[in-house]
């Protein structure tokens, strides 16, 4: 079992990564990481001494101050590098650089010269090994807008009823978290020693195209409650993104529109862009179904008839939000990717419920990991 150290393991990058080595139990020990290490040497060196791995993801991005960025980045790889000759490690060192190495910022250069630094220092060791990964624009959830990406910033300004400015209407090259993940994983057990390892974009596309494509999201599904069309697995995470920007406490449970007439009331319950699979189930009074989450999945309770509580939790967090529905009055609730869920009958009668999911139920890839709300 591999020992792995994440600097900067509550940024974005770094927290989808942390979840998803904690799914990897019998292959991967996670070492937590603080930000406070940077500042004791003791505490560095521990950390340092644990690890098989250290996944080097800590950064600034952003500052009123070019030469702060410069300094910070450069720094922090200086501090790391001390703590391995002062341990003597042999960890395999995986750093995060940027596409923007080749431009002329300081932020580029921050992270082209703390690559070769690492280069250097395994260069300079007995059987070094460093993966210097070059990565492109990377989107996903949870990522902070007005720093991490303009897809993040759209997102939280689209879902929140703010009008999105282009400044520039580049044409970027992208790569979701979860694939980057998947490459960070890929060098992980494959041991890769190449100091520039560049990892190949998949998608690209215009500002002004990912804006629209968000805007549509906002219409259809925010506004409507519309599953939209979804081309490819590029729309599909962008989608998935999208959602996770949304105030779903304020959103959600959505009551549904009921035709009524005297001989009963007809609920349409779902309209669909995306295929997938409807499924039926009744719970008996007292009984919770589900507390598992989905990475990719795209998940609707709607209950029909009977009373239930349904509950979610963010991964990494202990702020549980509660949802109630009556079938006196159908409503839905869509279960956000990385959020552990369920639903339980808090009534005295069969709860009745309808679910929905956007892909086939596959054994071999569920993409289904149990963990109580």
């Amino acid at each position: 079992m591999k020992k792995i150290g994440i600097t900067g393991q509550n940024g974005f990058i770094g927290q989808y990564l942390y979840n998803i080595l904690g799914l990897y139990t019998e292959e991967f020990e996670r070492v937590n990481f603080e930000k406070s290490f940077f500042k004791q040497e003791n505490d560095l060196d521990n950390f340092v001494s644990k690890c098989d791995v250290i996944i080097h993801l800590a950064a600034m991005n952003r500052h009123n101050d070019p030469n702060v960025i410069y300094s910070t980045n450069l720094g922090l790889v200086s501090k790391l590098i001390a703590s391995l000759e002062r341990t003597k490690s042999q960890a395999h060192i995986i750093m995060s650089s940027s596409s923007q190495e080749e431009k002329a910022n300081l932020y580029g250069k921050s992270k082209k010269e703390g690559r070769l630094l690492f280069s250097k220092w395994a260069d300079n060791k007995n059987n070094g090994i460093f993966t210097g990964m070059v990565i492109p624009n990377v989107f996903g959830p949870f990522g902070d807008p007005y720093y991490n990406s303009v897809i993040a910033t759209f997102s939280h300004q689209i879902a929140n009823g703010e009008i999105p400015k282009i400044e520039n209407d580049g044409h970027l090259k992208l790569i979701y978290v979860g694939e980057l993940v998947d490459e960070i994983i890929a060098n992980i057990r494959q041991e890769n020693n190449d100091s520039l390892y560049n990892v190949n974009f998949t998608a690209q596309a215009k500002v002004s195209e990912l804006l629209s494509l968000l805007e549509r999201f906002k219409s259809e599904y925010q506004d409507k409650g519309e599953i939209p069309s979804l081309k490819n697995k590029f729309e599909l995470n962008l989608f998935n993104t999208y959602r996770c920007y949304m105030d779903i406490k304020k959103h959600f449970p959505v009551i549904y529109t009921q035709h009524t007439d005297p001989r009963g009331s007809f609920v349409e319950v779902i309209r669909l862009g995306v295929g997938g699979q409807v499924s039926f189930s009744t719970t008996v009074p007292g009984i919770t179904r589900g507390n598992h989450f989905h990475t990719r999945k795209i998940e609707r309770f709607s209950v029909i008839k009977g009373k239930a509580l349904i509950q979610l939790r963010r991964i990494g967090s202990d702020d549980v939000l509660d949802f109630y529905l009556d079938g006196e009055n159908p409503s839905y609730v869509d279960m956000p990717i990385w959020y552990t869920h369920n639903i339980k009958n808090i009534g005295d009668d069969i709860l009745y419920t309808n679910f929905w999911i956007n892909e086939f139920y596959n054994s071999e890839d569920a993409d289904t990991f149990l963990e109580d709300v």
